[in-house]
């Protein structure tokens, strides 16, 4: 279906992203309007300790006025690759430095409405090399088992949804490894 652009417009720019108003003409010939979060790249992280450990941030998200259970990730910052950004990240979020970090997956996060793409990393042989934590994040470290993690997350105790995501590919993975 090919979608022709009759008008584009920044409505909102902020910190975090920006929003685009698009008048789109479809290939019916309908005009229509198109709100669009323009958001940069990010990368989601699954580190695994050498007891099988996976390492989880439980931190305070404004917007839902809850503490989330979610796997470390982070925005890309200019000129980063994704696989600077997971290292970064990781060191920032559980003052771990990977010495093994493959990308396992990436996938759109909301894409009937947003452009942010997200990597996902399987980060292994953790070592302590901390960096300092973002000044707005209020974060906890908790550790579970890939067991627990899939148990807790069948019950509906992990609701992040990046994070459910990388959990499935890092299980996918890691059952293919272990054939």
């Amino acid at each position: 279906m090919r979608i022709k652009v009759e008008q584009s417009e920044k409505i909102y720019r902020g910190r975090a992203f920006n929003v685009r108003r698009d008048k789109i003409r479809l290939a019916n010939g309908h005009l229509k309007q198109r709100d669009i979060v323009e958001h940069a790249a990010s990368v989601v992280i699954v580190p695994i300790d050498e007891a099988s450990l996976v390492w989880f941030v439980r931190q305070y998200r404004y917007p839902i006025d809850e503490y989330l259970l979610e796997l470390p990730a982070g925005v890309m910052e200019d000129g980063e690759t994704p696989q600077v950004t997971a290292l970064r990240e990781t060191r920032e979020e559980i003052g771990m430095a990977p010495g093994n970090l493959i990308q396992i997956g990436e996938f759109f996060l909301a894409p009937g409405y947003s452009t942010e793409y997200m990597y996902v990393f399987l980060a292994q042989n953790l070592s302590p090399s901390p960096l300092q934590q973002d000044e707005d994040e209020d974060i906890k470290i908790e550790k579970l088992s890939l067991q627990t993690i899939l148990d807790i997350q069948n019950i509906g105790r992990i609701r992040d949804a990046k994070t459910i995501a990388a959990i499935c590919l890092a299980h996918f993975y890691l059952s293919s490894q272990d054939k």
